[in-house]
C-alpha cells in the first residue's frame, strides 16, 4: 500500500459533546474549520478527544463521522491504541475497515511492559494492517516509553512502522531517535510548547492540541519550520507560547473545549467524568491568555 505523507500541522481533534452525548454536529463543524485552516491532517479519538471514556460504538463511529467529512483531503489518523493489545487489536482493524489512512498507538498504559513486551504489542498491531502506524510514547501518561531499541526494532521489520509521536518533553530524546536512524524515522512533537526545539534538531511536524483553536497559525509556524526559517517561526512560537502553556493548566482538553466553545466552533465545553469544568480561577487565565490573542 502506498503511504501518505504524514508531516507538518495534525490536529489532535477534541470530541464535541453534548448532554452526554456526541455532539456530530459540532464534530463536523470543528473538521471543516481545520479543512479551511490548512490543516495537513486530523486525529480523532486520541487522548485529546477523550478516547478513554468513549465505548467502542462512539470510538468508531467518531472516526467513521471525520473520514466522512474529510472526504480524502488530509490523512485520518485514528487512535486505537490500548493497554490491552486485544482491544487494541480491534479499533485497530475496525478504524482499518472505515477508511483510516493511518493508526495512533499509544504505548500500554497502568500495566507498563518491558520493552520486549512493548515489542511484542506493537507487532502484533502492526500485523493487523498495513496502513501507517504513528508510535506514541507519552511516557507521563502511560509509565513507561517506547524505547529506542524497541523503535529501530520495529521500524526494521516494519515498512509501515516509520513515525513516532514523542510526548516526553525531551529534545534529546529526538536526538536520539535521528541519531540512530535517520530519515528512516519520522518524528513528530507531542507537546506544542516544544514543535519548535524538536523541529530544529530534525522532528517533521507535531500533533497539536493548539491547532484545535489556532490552525492557521500553528500550520505557518511549521511550515516556516520545514523551510528552515527560524526566525519568522520563533514569532510565532512567541506569540503562541503563553497559550501553548495556559491550555495544560487543567487537564487536557479542558482548557482548549473551553477555549473553542468560548470562539463558538463548537457549542459546548463538555467533557466526560472523571475530568470536569475548569476552576474559575484557572478559567479567568485562561481567558486573559486568550484575550492577548484576539488583539
Amino acid at each position: 500500500m502506498k503511504l501518505r505523507p504524514l508531516t507538518g500541522t495534525i490536529t489532535a481533534l477534541v470530541t464535541p459533546f453534548s448532554r452526554g452525548k456526541v455532539d456530530y454536529a459540532d464534530l463536523k463543524k470543528l473538521v471543516a474549520f481545520q479543512l479551511k485552516g490548512g490543516i495537513d491532517g486530523l486525529v480523532p479519538v486520541g487522548t485529546t478527544g477523550e478516547s478513554p471514556t468513549l465505548d467502542y460504538d462512539e470510538h468508531l463511529d467518531v472516526v467513521r463521522a471525520v473520514i466522512a467529512e474529510v472526504r480524502g483531503r488530509v490523512p485520518v489518523i485514528a487512535g486505537t491504541g490500548s493497554n490491552s493489545t486485544h482491544e487494541a487489536l480491534h479499533l485497530t482493524k475496525l478504524a482499518h475497515e472505515a477508511g483510516a489512512d493511518a493508526m495512533l498507538l499509544v504505548a500500554p498504559y497502568y500495566n507498563k511492559p518491558s520493552q520486549e513486551g512493548l515489542f511484542r504489542h506493537f507487532s502484533a498491531l502492526a500485523d493487523a494492517t498495513d496502513k501507517s502506524i504513528i508510535l506514541y510514547s507519552i511516557p507521563g501518561r502511560c509509565g513507561v516509553e517506547i524505547g529506542v531499541n524497541t523503535v529501530e526494532r520495529l521500524r526494521a521489520k516494519y515498512s509501515h512502522v516509520r513515525w513516532i509521536k514523542e510526548a516526553g518533553g525531551s529534545v534529546d530524546r529526538v536526538d536520539q531517535l535521528k541519531q540512530a536512524m535517520g530519515s528512516d524515522i519520522t518524528v513528530l512533537s507531542g507537546d506544542d510548547s516544544l514543535t519548535l526545539p524538536f523541529m530544529a534538531v530534525g522532528a517533521e511536524g507535531v500533533i497539536s492540541v493548539a491547532s484545535n483553536l489556532y490552525v492557521r497559525e500553528i500550520s505557518r509556524m511549521v511550515r516556516h519550520l520545514l523551510a528552515e526559517d527560524f526566525a519568522n517561526a520563533r514569532k510565532i512560537h512567541r506569540r503562541l507560547y503563553p497559550i501553548f502553556k495556559t491550555l495544560f493548566i487543567e487537564p487536557n482538553p479542558v482548557p482548549v473545549k473551553f477555549a473553542l466553545a468560548r470562539a463558538g466552533i463548537i457549542g459546548s465545553a463538555e467533557v466526560r467524568s472523571p475530568l470536569c469544568e475548569m476552576s474559575a480561577a484557572n478559567e479567568k487565565l485562561l481567558v486573559q491568555a486568550l484575550a492577548v490573542l484576539e488583539r
